[in-house]
């Protein structure tokens, strides 16, 4: 059984249905509640790794210094070719270890499920391969990455915010979108300049179509995981 180290940075924040998916694939899941104070380990010996969200830039080491210890074991996933996931501030924090940039509070607020852009380099990616071409996603965010990593592959965008998904290497993939969020979340989150309800509608309805997509990206990154020690090759991959 693969064992996926996830760290959480919001007492809301946890892995969600997306953690159970990849529990029902044959994961174990390692969360550390490094908001309420738990010790991010100081080296990656896990199988892979899931940075959740939360309402924090990459590098605000001030707001929450576990940010630091945490982009350590990003880089040795990335040096190591280790499984990765990073959801929101997850998928900024990637970018920004692997040499994107992220900006605060940039263009366009997203709150809500919004319809998420397929690019033609996702036929060739082991998660995002034959997905349809516009998929609805859940999404709350301010903050955005600005700037790729050299040689990441884009694989999904808005209008309002282009890089929503995207592969660094190999097993590296980061998001902007919450994947593991169901709509009753919404409730709980602050939309402001959105109705709330308007929101909520939004994000009820296109449940059914989202949920088994993204359950199958899940059980995609889980075979990742459990395949990790064979060799691999990521179609897409920039030159």
């Amino acid at each position: 059984m693969g064992e996926v180290l996830v760290v959480q940075n919001s007492r809301s924040g946890g892995p969600g249905r997306f953690g159970g998916w990849l529990e029902e694939a044959g994961l174990r899941l390692d969360v550390v509640h490094a908001y309420d104070g738990a010790a991010v380990p100081d080296a990656l010996r896990h199988d892979a790794m899931i940075m959740m969200g939360g309402g924090y830039l990459p590098g605000e080491d001030d707001r929450a210094p576990w940010l630091a210890p945490t982009r350590s074991l990003v880089a040795e996933a990335l040096e190591r070719d280790v499984p990765f996931f990073g959801i929101c501030l997850g998928g900024q924090m990637v970018a920004e270890v692997a040499g994107g940039e992220v900006t605060g509070d940039v263009g366009a607020p997203e709150n809500g499920s919004v319809p998420v852009t397929l690019r033609p380099e996702a036929a060739g990616d082991p998660l995002f391969r034959d997905l349809p071409g516009v998929v609805p996603a859940i999404e709350h965010h301010v903050d955005a990455i600005t700037a790729l990593p050299p040689g990441a592959v884009w694989l999904a965008e808005t209008a309002a915010c282009p890089y929503q998904a995207f592969r660094v290497g190999s097993r590296a993939w980061g998001v902007q979108f919450h994947p593991e969020v169901l709509p009753e979340r919404i409730r709980t989150w602050e939309v402001n300049g959105f109705d709330p309800d308007e929101v909520y509608a939004r994000a009820v309805a296109d449940e059914p179509v989202s949920t088994p997509i993204w359950r199958e990206v899940a059980a995609r990154f889980a075979q990742v995981v459990l395949h990790a020690g064979e060799p691999y090759a990521a179609a897409g991959s920039a030159p």
